[in-house]
């Protein structure tokens, strides 16, 4: 998160370039709408794993934190709209005997 005038790089790429859907990209740069920041910062995210949506939203919740860093009196407005509050769902560990996490093998009586 550096000064500058609201552009958004993923990965190296322009935002629009990398987000295939317009209603992500409006998700993602909540945080700046609800601080009435939109236009004063750039922001320069590296993010992998999972698909556009979670990466959406892990890069909606750096953003948030980032301008926690740049002013503390953000906080207020950030935790009523719960942009600090991250996303706690796991994938399920593989347990022994079964396919999957859940999965097991179809039963037959013979």
């Amino acid at each position: 998160m550096v000064p500058g005038t609201g552009k958004i790089i993923m990965n190296g790429k322009d935002v629009h370039d990398y987000l295939p859907y317009e209603n992500l990209i409006l998700d993602m740069t909540q945080p700046f709408d609800i601080t009435e920041t939109k236009g004063s910062y750039d922001a320069l995210v590296n993010v992998n794993g999972g698909g556009f949506t979670g990466q959406t939203g892990a890069t909606r919740h750096g953003i948030s934190r980032a301008l926690l860093s740049v002013d503390p009196d953000f906080r207020g407005p950030l935790k009523r709209a719960g942009m600090l509050t991250r996303d706690p769902r796991m994938k399920e560990r593989k347990k022994y005997g079964l396919k999957k996490a859940r999965k097991a093998s179809q039963f037959s009586k013979r």
